[in-house]
Parts: C-alpha cells; sequence; structure tokens
C-alpha cells in the first residue's frame, strides 16, 4: 500500500496561516503563534518566510492566481442561475480566504505589494462584473442600457469587496465562524444580484428570489422584498 508523501513545511505554513488568519486575523497572529501552532522552531519558519509580509504575500498570490481562474466563468453567464451559482464560488473563495477582506484597510496600508496588487484585483472584478451584465443581457434575462453598465458594476464590486466586513460588523463574534458560512455566503449572493432586480425580466427576477427561498437561511429575504415590490 503507498503511502502519502509528507506535505512540503513551505505549504504546511501556508495552510496553518491561512487558517490562523481567517480565525483571529491577520494583527493578531504573530509569527511566534504560527511557529508554535505548526510544531516547528522559529527559525525554522524564517528559513521558508523570513518576515511576516512574505506569507501574507504568498496567501495573497494563491487567492490572486485562483481568482483570476474564476473569473474566466462570466463569459458562460447568461441567466441568473448562472450567475447564482458564479457568485456562490466567487463568495466561497472570498471566504477561504476571508482574513484579507476583514482586515483589509490595514493590510493596505502596511504591505506595498498587496496594495498594488489587490488594485489589479478590484479591475479584474469590474471587468468580470461588466461580462455578467453583458451576458445576462444577451441570454434576455436583463434590460439594461450601456450607460448603466458602469456604475452598476462598479457598485457590485464595492458589495462583493466589502460584503464581509459588514457580516462582521452585524455580528463580530460570530459572523466570520466557519459554521455562519452559508449564511454569509447566500446573503452575499442574493444582494450582488440584487441590485440588478430594477433591470431583470419579471421571469428572471421571479427566478432569483425562488433560488434565495431554496435556502433555509434565506429567512426575512424573500418575501418582504417580494411583497413590497409594485408589478410591472
Amino acid at each position: 500500500m503507498a503511502t502519502k508523501k509528507p506535505r512540503r513545511t513551505a505549504e504546511r505554513i501556508l495552510e496553518v496561516t491561512l487558517d490562523l488568519f481567517n480565525r483571529f486575523g491577520e494583527p493578531n497572529v504573530s509569527t511566534t503563534l504560527i511557529s508554535a501552532e505548526l510544531g516547528i522552531s522559529p527559525g525554522n519558519l524564517y528559513y521558508h518566510y523570513p518576515a511576516k509580509d512574505e506569507l501574507i504575500n504568498a496567501l495573497f498570490g494563491r487567492y490572486e492566481r485562483s481568482l483570476s481562474e474564476l473569473l474566466t466563468a462570466t463569459e458562460n453567464v447568461r441567466n441568473v442561475e448562472d450567475a447564482w451559482l458564479f457568485f456562490h464560488m466567487l463568495f466561497e473563495l472570498i471566504w477561504q480566504h476571508r482574513f484579507l477582506y476583514r482586515d483589509l484597510n490595514d493590510l493596505l496600508s502596511k504591505n506595498r505589494k498587496l496594495e498594488t496588487h489587490f488594485q489589479n484585483v478590484l479591475t479584474q472584478k469590474n471587468q468580470a462584473m461588466v461580462s455578467i451584465l453583458s451576458g445576462l443581457k444577451q441570454g434576455g434575462a436583463l434590460t439594461m442600457q450601456v450607460r448603466e453598465a458602469v456604475p452598476t458594476a462598479n457598485a457590485m464590486v464595492v458589495l462583493l469587496s466589502y460584503w464581509l466586513s459588514y457580516e462582521y460588523v452585524r455580528d463580530p463574534r460570530n459572523a466570520l465562524e466557519p459554521e455562519r458560512a452559508g449564511e454569509a455566503l447566500m446573503r452575499g449572493a442574493f444582494h450582488v444580484l440584487g441590485l440588478l432586480l430594477p433591470y431583470l425580466e419579471p421571469a428572471s427576477r421571479e427566478h432569483l428570489f425562488q433560488l434565495a427561498g431554496q435556502y433555509d437561511q434565506a429567512e426575512g429575504v424573500r418575501e418582504p422584498l417580494h411583497n413590497s415590490r409594485e408589478p410591472r
């Protein structure tokens, strides 16, 4: 029976660091804590990552590569269900690297590389949102003028980038705990797509509410919004 090869130390360090950053927030995690969690000496940690910023940059690099790959999927979005699936996948990726969004402003103020690269991330997200709007329009789900696409795409990016911060402010003690992931991701996906409600064709609008209503945690989302809207 073949045995698994042991994971490389550098990879283990990144996995443990990501878990600690996500659980406690990057500012609250020291390299001493990381090495203790791994059961290795600080010197061993420094051999692979001589500074904490290098750990942050390595984790951000993995996130950036995964994000670039995922954003290509926007080319295939043609209806609300496609968009719903895409935003769930995007929020899952953001959740896996939530320390970046939880402490975003603090990280950018301290890390020049992250500052410049995150600007590129915002540009990529913006282009992806424009692609989604274009695809939904081509698929007949969306009625939107060209001049409305750019501000709508910008608003979608803002909501994507700060949704977890909003969740955290609502419930600082519990919002970013793993057991709350499903709720937070569902709400995020719904509210990003909710920006399109004024532009969605009636059947697509109803389908979006149906998709959100399939989730047990969608309480208070579907009916109030659905009932408060005047029929076209």
